[in-house]
């Protein structure tokens, strides 16, 4: 390069300069990427969730409230007709996390299949009648239509057979049991077809809106029967391996949920959204929704809920039979997730 040609040189010094800023770029991110390594993948946590279910509730809350971002994870939600299109989901690797009970999951893990239980909500149905009905004590079911949510081998219906028994009271062969799916079963018993409603504590909420009475509530059946406080019979239900090999993002996940929770607790302008969704026009019902679901929040360690659910499992097994339990005569030891207490 000479002096005589100063557009060369300019041209000369241009490239220079460019090739310079180049390399220390392309330096600078080098050193970058060795200090602080790749940067780090979102977390992602498949969700099989009921679309009527109240769990929902608390996903759009993560989702308005941004605490997934926040947390660094990425929340996938696959919303599902039934619980046990839940259960095929998280079997056929489709979904990781579902609700579910602990009994399905010792059954299954005696089968073999290694799931575990995180407890969810101890939010619980009871024995629904009409404000006026003469019933007013187990008893007076004698002879009377029981409508059962669920099937023959429901929880809440096992237990309560076992409690009536404590007063040699046989539900099964005394009272004329019905089953089926527990909206139905609310309505026709609303339109007087039943005497009385075993069904889960949604629906007991909507049928006291509409002039019933708890005769019975399922938290004082399962005291009664041995439990030292209110059982977490609803948790979230994952493969053993999975949890294992996710537990930060689990326990991330775990945190947001608890704020989302508590957040829906305090927030009236969310209720009256939910309010919307569920057809509830009357204040006084929509308070009776939001009670009984902060009520079921989990504020035991897992191991109290562990014990609780091991006395409970063997009043059930023994009820239920095989067709229940399966093969396993006690709750299987692995069946509650000990890494953290939701």
């Amino acid at each position: 390069m000479t002096q005589d040609n100063p557009q060369a040189n300019a041209k000369y010094s241009h490239r220079k300069s460019f090739f310079w800023k180049a390399a220390v770029a392309a330096f600078c991110l080098t050193l970058s990427f060795l200090c602080n390594g790749p940067a780090a993948a979102t977390d992602r946590l498949r969700f099989a969730v009921q679309k009527t279910g109240t769990f929902r509730w608390e996903l759009a809350m993560i989702e308005s409230l941004g605490l997934a971002r926040k947390a660094d994870l990425d929340i996938v939600i696959t919303e599902l007709a039934s619980p046990e299109a839940g259960k095929i989901a998280l079997r056929g690797g489709s979904a990781d996390i579902i609700l579910s009970d602990w009994l399905w999951v010792s059954r299954e893990r005696s089968l073999g299949g290694k799931l575990v239980f995180v407890p969810y909500s101890s939010a619980i149905g009871a024995v629904m009648v009409p404000q006026a009905s003469p019933i007013h004590a187990l008893a007076d079911l004698k002879a009377k239509t029981l409508a059962v949510a669920g099937g023959p081998l429901d929880k809440s219906w096992l237990l309560l057979q076992a409690y009536a028994k404590l007063s040699n009271l046989d539900l099964k062969s005394e009272t004329k049991i019905v089953y089926g799916a527990p909206a139905l079963l609310a309505e026709k018993t609303a339109q007087g077809a039943a005497d009385a409603n075993l069904n889960y504590w949604n629906f007991c909420v909507a049928l006291e809106g509409r002039g019933f009475r708890q005769l019975i509530g399922m938290d004082e059946v399962e005291q009664s029967l041995g439990a030292k406080g209110p059982v977490a019979m609803v948790g979230y239900v994952l493969d053993e391996k999975f949890a294992k090999e996710h537990a930060d993002a689990l326990q991330r996940f775990f945190k947001i949920a608890r704020e989302a929770r508590e957040a829906l607790a305090h927030s009236d302008a969310d209720w009256q959204r939910i309010a919307q969704e569920i057809n509830v026009q009357d204040q006084a019902q929509l308070a009776l929704y939001r009670q009984t679901y902060v009520k079921g929040f989990v504020t035991r360690p897992i191991a109290e809920e562990a014990e609780d659910a091991r006395t409970l499992y063997r009043i059930l097994a023994k009820i239920g039979g095989p067709d229940l339990v399966g093969d396993a005569a006690e709750l299987d030891p692995g069946t509650f997730y000990h890494f953290a207490d939701p």
